[in-house]
């Protein structure tokens, strides 16, 4: 197995107990949908579904909807959570890079922290956009590098770097960097900003949470020795007090939304 595919497999284990986080996610879920534009009767896919917080919100709109993540915990999720608001979606488990539809067979194209965390994003752009209509809208949400959650991940990487040839995640986060991976596929690039605002009773709490439920981070914790595990910690909880509000016992994660039309 080369070094991509093991990177691939590892992340489909890494990212198995992430369902705790949809709480916070759905309201970012319906903002990326409002802001997509989606339309009843649309064909729509939500690539790295997770949970398919997106995904819901789309066909509540109306939308035929596909959802397609690589772990096979969140999907058996994400079909519950379908099951429970009463809609139909075709789900698969399946890789950003390697998208299991053919050409043009979608009118709307969405990603909420999904594709980011392709390894490749030159691949999981070409895969969005092609299985894209003509005249179709790509919409995706990113955490930008400079804010809360891609120094989390600028931070984790300092301590478990990841393997060769994969792209740091929190890269789509930057409008110029989304500008020229999409380049001339797509006119009417717009570019948004949200804010996630997750409540907690305190950074370690944060920090906690991060560690039981998010991928990387527990991998790193697991991975490190004490003493670089208490160095992590400490640089960790520093950095996110930045962000922690105690006024509000929230901590607030902004991030970049992106619209674009496939030419």
């Amino acid at each position: 197995m080369d070094a991509i595919a093991q990177f691939k497999e590892n992340q489909k284990k890494l990212w198995s107990t992430f369902a705790p986080t949809e709480v916070f996610t759905c309201q970012p879920a319906a903002r990326l949908a409002v802001f997509a534009q989606i339309k009843s009767g649309q064909r729509v896919l939500d690539i790295g579904c997770g949970t398919g917080v997106v995904a819901l919100a789309a066909a509540r709109m109306g939308a035929r909807v596909s959802g397609l993540d690589l772990t096979p915990e969140l999907i058996v999720r994400a079909r519950e959570n379908a099951s429970i608001a009463g809609v139909e979606i075709d789900w698969h488990e399946g890789d950003a890079e390697a998208l299991p539809f053919s050409d043009g067979e979608f009118d709307v194209v969405v990603s909420q922290f999904g594709h980011m965390f392709a390894p490749r994003p030159e691949v999981a752009t070409r895969e969005m956009l092609r299985v894209l209509k003509p005249g179709g809208t790509v919409a995706f949400t990113t955490w930008p590098p400079e804010l809360f959650t891609g120094r989390m991940f600028a931070l984790v990487g300092r301590y478990l770097p990841p393997p060769p040839g994969v792209s740091p995640p929190p890269q789509w986060g930057m409008p110029d960097t989304v500008r020229e991976r999409l380049g001339s596929a797509v006119s009417d690039l717009v570019f948004d900003r949200g804010t996630l605002r997750a409540p907690y009773l305190s950074v370690q709490h944060v920090r906690v949470f991060m560690e039981q439920n998010v991928g990387p981070v527990m991998k790193l914790v697991q991975t490190l020795e004490p003493a670089k595990l208490a160095d992590f910690r400490r640089d960790y909880d520093a950095m996110a007090s930045q962000y922690f509000e105690p006024t509000e016992n929230v901590l607030r994660q902004d991030y970049l939304l992106t619209r674009a039309t496939k030419i």
